[in-house]
Protein backbone atom coordinates (compact mmCIF):
# COMPACT_ATOMS: atom_id res chain seq x y z
CA UNK A 1 0.00 0.00 0.00
CA UNK A 2 1.17 3.52 -0.70
CA UNK A 3 0.76 6.17 1.96
CA UNK A 4 1.34 9.93 1.63
CA UNK A 5 3.15 11.21 4.70
CA UNK A 6 3.89 14.82 5.68
CA UNK A 7 7.35 14.95 7.26
CA UNK A 8 7.94 17.86 9.63
CA UNK A 9 11.49 18.64 8.47
CA UNK A 10 11.43 19.48 4.76
CA UNK A 11 15.23 19.70 4.65
CA UNK A 12 15.45 16.03 5.66
CA UNK A 13 13.05 15.13 2.85
CA UNK A 14 15.37 16.78 0.34
CA UNK A 15 17.97 14.14 1.26
CA UNK A 16 15.65 11.26 0.35
CA UNK A 17 15.54 9.40 -2.95
CA UNK A 18 13.09 6.81 -4.27
CA UNK A 19 14.15 3.38 -3.05
CA UNK A 20 15.53 4.63 0.28
CA UNK A 21 14.30 2.83 3.39
CA UNK A 22 13.19 4.88 6.39
CA UNK A 23 11.72 4.46 9.83
CA UNK A 24 8.99 6.98 10.64
CA UNK A 25 8.91 8.43 14.14
CA UNK A 26 5.88 10.24 15.60
CA UNK A 27 6.69 12.98 18.12
CA UNK A 28 3.37 14.00 19.74
CA UNK A 29 2.81 17.74 20.04
CA UNK A 30 1.57 17.13 23.60
CA UNK A 31 5.10 16.30 24.73
CA UNK A 32 4.44 12.58 25.16
CA UNK A 33 7.18 10.10 24.29
CA UNK A 34 8.02 9.66 20.60
CA UNK A 35 7.18 6.30 19.01
CA UNK A 36 8.18 4.47 15.85
CA UNK A 37 5.12 4.00 13.63
CA UNK A 38 6.72 2.45 10.53
CA UNK A 39 9.89 0.42 10.13
CA UNK A 40 11.83 0.06 6.89
CA UNK A 41 9.25 1.86 4.76
CA UNK A 42 10.35 2.23 1.14
CA UNK A 43 10.33 5.77 -0.27
CA UNK A 44 8.33 5.77 -3.51
CA UNK A 45 8.25 9.48 -4.37
CA UNK A 46 9.73 12.66 -2.93
CA UNK A 47 9.00 15.06 -5.77
CA UNK A 48 5.99 16.53 -3.96
CA UNK A 49 8.21 17.45 -1.02
CA UNK A 50 10.70 19.46 -3.03
CA UNK A 51 8.45 22.37 -3.96
CA UNK A 52 6.63 23.11 -0.71
CA UNK A 53 7.27 25.85 1.85
CA UNK A 54 9.70 24.71 4.55
CA UNK A 55 7.42 25.69 7.45
CA UNK A 56 4.77 23.19 6.33
CA UNK A 57 7.12 20.24 6.15
CA UNK A 58 7.15 18.11 3.02
CA UNK A 59 4.97 15.38 1.59
CA UNK A 60 6.48 12.05 0.56
CA UNK A 61 4.97 8.78 -0.62
CA UNK A 62 5.90 5.58 1.20
CA UNK A 63 5.23 1.94 0.42
CA UNK A 64 4.09 0.29 3.66
CA UNK A 65 1.90 -2.58 4.86
CA UNK A 66 -1.76 -1.66 5.37
CA UNK A 67 -1.36 -1.77 9.17
CA UNK A 68 1.46 0.79 9.01
CA UNK A 69 -0.59 3.04 6.72
CA UNK A 70 -3.30 3.15 9.38
CA UNK A 71 -0.73 3.94 12.09
CA UNK A 72 0.79 6.71 9.95
CA UNK A 73 -2.59 8.30 9.29
CA UNK A 74 -3.46 8.24 12.99
CA UNK A 75 -0.09 9.57 14.10
CA UNK A 76 -0.20 12.45 11.62
CA UNK A 77 -3.36 13.76 13.27
CA UNK A 78 -1.62 14.71 16.53
CA UNK A 79 2.14 14.32 16.00
CA UNK A 80 5.03 15.70 14.02
CA UNK A 81 6.44 12.94 11.84
CA UNK A 82 10.17 12.56 11.20
CA UNK A 83 12.18 9.99 9.29
CA UNK A 84 15.39 8.15 10.03
CA UNK A 85 17.28 6.53 7.16
CA UNK A 86 17.81 2.78 7.58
Amino acid sequence: MRAPVRIADAETVRLLRPGDRVDVIAAPTSGARATRVAVGARVVDVSAGRHQPLEDGALIMLSVPRSDAVKLAGASANSRLVVVLC
